[in-house]
């Protein structure tokens, strides 16, 4: 099958060349979309080695392997870029460029297409050419120095704010914001410079607003959405389990207190000087009963809290079940393409593509004859 057929970018071609992090997620992405997207594998992988058969991000994509430091490597690539809407690549700035694939070459190829750049740095600056990871893209933004409990280090929320939200969305974003543009009367291709500090920056734009005002401390645990609220947090229960409370408007918090069984014995939620003691009332009440004896508790009301689940629980719970949040496909339960469309919906419908496995298949629907090798897979799959 060339293209999934399904989602609201059913028939845009997209290439990425292969790496780590964001930028195969942003292509997975356009893939759960809907976009025909065809990687391109170098030998020896990307880097990280994780089983091809396991790595998600490759989903709804296909592959063809090129040595883009070969002979003849550069063109096969830019016979590719000539028949595609959209290019992603994540390397250093001025790597595509060594390799004859940057943008002048590809532009030069095709006008019309979508240029997209992933880096941490951004293609300019005095650490473009620096290497980092999620990390440090997110401590230098201000970010990271937002997450966890005052008086303690910062919580590294995983990769996810970094490189998935702040890089990989903002890539998808940008892309097919530059592809709407290409596509309109008199518009042409262009480069998406799309950096991780940049989105992660941007990420905390409420927040700089709120400082702005008096409304937010430049500290961790110190407000309203950082912890620092004893009604906007987590608690442990019983067994060693949490709940996730988020009962911010009076109304919710009424209901909170009243449920949790402690409406009579605490202070005002607004005596703020009383604030450690209305969070020590609430912990010692949750540390009297179990998660799921507190789910059934609130579960139908209007307190706003949630049971905090691990990666394996969360696919059962009744809500995500019921709304499909998670799906299962060759075997590995996996979350389902989001967001969701009334008349194209986006679905998983190939499993992670395996480097190389598709070249055959993809030179014959792409037209593209020169990438066809002894070892193809002759369109089988």
């Amino acid at each position: 099958m060339a293209a999934t057929g399904k989602g609201p970018l059913a028939g845009v071609r997209v290439v990425e060349l292969a790496g780590i992090g964001p930028g195969p997620f942003a292509a997975m992405l356009l893939g759960d979309l809907g976009a025909d997207v065809v990687r391109v594998d170098r030998p020896g992988g990307a880097g990280l080695g994780i089983d091809p058969a396991y790595d998600l991000t490759n989903r709804n994509k296909r592959s063809v392997l090129l040595d883009l430091k070969a002979d003849g490597g550069p063109e096969r690539v830019l016979d590719l870029v000539e028949r595609a809407d959209i290019l992603i690549e994540g390397y250093r700035p001025g790597v595509a460029e060594r390799l004859g694939i940057g943008p002048e070459e590809c532009l030069a190829r095709n006008p019309r297409l979508v240029y997209g750049r992933m880096t941490g740095w951004g293609q300019e600056g005095p650490l473009a050419d620096s290497a980092g990871h999620d990390i440090a893209y997110i401590a230098v933004t201000g970010t990271l120095s937002m997450i966890g409990k005052a008086g303690e280090p910062p919580v590294v929320p995983a990769n996810l704010v970094g490189d998935y939200a702040g890089g990989s969305l903002y890539l998808v974003v940008g892309v097919l914001a530059a592809l709407h543009h290409a596509r309109a009367e008199g518009g042409a291709g262009q480069v998406v410079d799309a950096a991780i500090t940049d989105g992660s920056a941007h990420l905390a734009t409420m927040i700089h607003g709120m400082m702005a005002a008096g409304g937010w401390q430049d500290r961790r645990g110190a407000n309203l959405l950082d912890g620092g609220c004893p009604f906007y947090g987590t608690y442990e229960t019983a067994d060693g389990q949490y709940m996730a409370v988020g009962a911010l408007e009076q109304r919710f918090y009424d209901e909170f207190i009243t449920l949790l069984g402690i409406s009579d014995t605490v202070p005002a939620r607004k005596d703020f000087d009383r604030w450690d003691e209305l969070r020590a009332a609430v912990a010692a009440r949750f540390k009297e009963r179990t998660r799921a004896d507190w789910t059934a508790v609130f579960e139908g009301s209007d307190a706003c809290v949630a049971p905090v689940l691990s990666l394996r629980e969360a696919p059962a719970h009744p809500h995500l079940a019921a709304r499909a949040t998670f799906t299962e496909h060759g075997g590995i339960t996996q979350p389902a393409p989001a967001p969701r469309f009334s008349a194209t919906p986006g679905a998983v419908t190939r499993p992670p593509a395996r480097p190389g496995a598709d070249t055959g298949e993809v030179a014959r629907d792409w037209d593209v004859p020169s990438i066809r090798t002894d070892h193809d897979d002759r369109g089988t799959r």
